[in-house]
């Protein structure tokens, strides 16, 4: 069975020359993490799903309160604002609609599926000049504030299982971990962790396999009404899982 490698650099500051991994991001309709520059930084496009920009319009000057507002404004500029545009404010799409290289797609006649489906779709199937062979997709604010929602934005994890998406908060992170593949997570231990969890949603995991945390699992199953792997603390800075089933791993992030 092939080996998937997941890290969390992009919660690092600093520059990607290097690094195999391309990123891009997409700003949801949440508070926006404290650490969203870094993320904007690391990515190579950038898009806004619908009232996503009122959130990168009005707290962005905000993480920078030193900066006057619109030369904040204008530095964290979005390349793309995508999606239903039944959230994002007039003012906030007149401010951007005149600013050179964001570009404005209205989708209101989808209604089936999601904004965050609608970004993801565009960023892997057609944003032009982004190298796509090892592409990580952000999406930042993308938990908090209504359930439904935040289950939406879980089960686009499954819609697009063979594409890496980390959905971020200002308190944790959430990936996919695809059965297809033998997992290693290297910690970040500076900026994530300890507590984590390995979540089976959709179906019982028959058995699970760990290693690297407090409570390792072996060849165990795992399912709602049942026990699930939640409030589980890393030991070191490589974590391993094997499941027969696709889990959802989390782990906090810190307050650095």
């Amino acid at each position: 069975m092939d080996v998937m490698t997941h890290s969390s650099t992009f919660l690092l500051p600093g520059n990607d020359h290097g690094s195999s991994v391309t990123y891009a991001l997409v700003v949801l309709n949440q508070r926006l993490p404290r650490f969203t520059p870094i993320l904007w930084d690391h990515a190579q496009v950038r898009v806004c799903a619908d009232g996503g920009a009122n959130r990168v319009f009005d707290e962005m000057p905000l993480l920078f309160p030193r900066d006057d507002a619109l030369d904040v404004r204008h530095r964290y500029k979005p390349d793309i604002i995508k999606g239903d545009m039944d959230s994002i404010r007039t003012e906030v799409l007149d401010f951007y609609t005149n600013l050179v290289g964001t570009k404005v797609v209205d989708e209101s006649h989808d209604q089936d599926t999601t904004d965050l489906h609608k970004c993801v779709a565009y960023i892997r199937d057609f944003a032009p000049n982004l190298d796509k062979s090892n592409l990580c997709i952000l999406v930042a604010a993308a938990l908090g504030g209504r359930f439904d929602h935040e289950a939406a934005n879980i089960n686009v994890l499954y819609r697009f299982s063979t594409t890496r998406i980390i959905l971020l908060s200002d308190d944790c992170l959430i990936y996919l971990l695809p059965r297809t593949h033998r997992h290693e997570i290297h910690i970040q231990s500076s900026v994530e962790g300890p507590h984590c969890g390995l979540i089976p949603i959709g179906m019982a995991s028959v058995g699970t396999t760990t290693t690297g945390l407090q409570w390792d699992l072996t060849n165990t199953e795992m399912r709602f009404g049942d026990l699930v792997s939640t409030s589980n603390l890393v030991q070191g800075e490589k974590i391993t899982v094997q499941s027969s089933s696709d889990l959802l791993w989390t782990i906090s992030i810190k307050k650095v």
